[in-house]
């Protein structure tokens, strides 16, 4: 009876040790393959509880979380063929387990030199095509979708996909700093030069401009004002021409009283004239016969 109960605890223990060789858990952020004598011959497990056969068959697992990769600035030159460093990181992750496998062993450490190796191509491409102008401003964003293509389509065949590619910083090397910011310097003051040249053409167009408009605006002024003036001395001619005609006498009393008023209207004023000139005729004739 006892060597019974012994055999049966025996016989269960051995199972446990099976079962626990066979089974196998696949987590939420993890990927695995099923390996028979280094053959893959099963992946794209859920998460969760498996199986393989003890010994004959092995499970390779690797994460499927987005990994980074950052590393020293690399030198690449311009299109001018200046030299700058390109200070970078790329994101990415596996999403074929068994290409990554096949291609890199499973190991992170080879398949990170790998795509260093894609990457730093592909920097070296595509700042290779682009001028210093282009490759620090105008184009920076033009220039990561680029390298992020580049690199992402020559990484499938590890299995991994480039997830992002940021330019963090671009420098000049110390040797040629002082002279790309002289001919950016020069550049700008070009621009600048060219800008402030349009503006004051544009300012000497319009003053000129208002000047030719000032000077019709006062003709006209003059011309009409003259116009104006001409048709009142004509109206008044008229008008004394009239009172004339109609009756001469009444007109040189009406004459004479003007003047009187405007030469002896002011107090203080002193007029010296011989009494019996012409210019007291009427005051001399009180009866108002000449």
């Amino acid at each position: 009876m006892n060597n019974s109960r012994f055999t049966g605890v025996v016989i269960f223990g051995i199972a446990l040790v099976i079962v626990g060789l066979a089974a196998f858990t696949v987590g939420e952020r993890e990927l695995a393959i099923k390996l028979r004598v280094g053959k893959v011959v099963a992946a794209n497990y859920d998460a969760g509880l498996h199986f393989k056969i003890p010994v004959y068959e092995t499970v390779r697992k690797f994460p499927s979380q987005i990994l980074k990769i950052d590393d020293a600035p690399q030198r690449v030159f311009t299109l001018e063929r200046t030299a700058m460093t390109v200070d970078y990181f790329v994101k990415w992750r596996i999403v074929d387990e068994v290409a990554f496998y096949t291609s890199t062993g499973g190991l992170q450490e080879v398949a990170m030199d790998r795509l260093r190796e894609i990457v730093k191509n592909s920097i070296v491409t595509e700042f290779g095509k682009r001028t210093i102008q282009e490759a620090i401003s105008v184009e920076r964003a033009e220039l990561m979708r680029d390298m992020l293509l580049n690199s992402a389509e020559t990484a499938q065949g590890l299995g991994i996909q480039v997830v992002d590619f940021r330019v963090k910083q671009v420098e000049f090397i110390s040797q040629v700093a002082n002279s790309v910011y002289e001919q950016m310097r020069e550049e700008r003051a070009r621009v600048a030069a060219e800008t402030r040249s349009e503006g004051e053409e544009a300012a000497e167009l319009i003053k000129s401009t208002a000047d030719k408009d000032r000077t019709i605006l006062l003709a006209n002024a003059t011309r009409d004002g003259q116009i104006i003036r001409g048709e009142g001395d004509a109206r008044a001619a008229e008008i004394y021409a009239n009172a004339y005609n109609k009756d001469a006498e009444f007109y040189a009393f009406y004459r004479s009283i003007e003047a009187y008023r405007r030469s002896m209207g002011t107090a203080g004023d002193l007029l010296v004239l011989d009494p019996n000139n012409e210019f007291f005729r009427y005051l001399n004739q009180s009866d108002g016969e000449q």
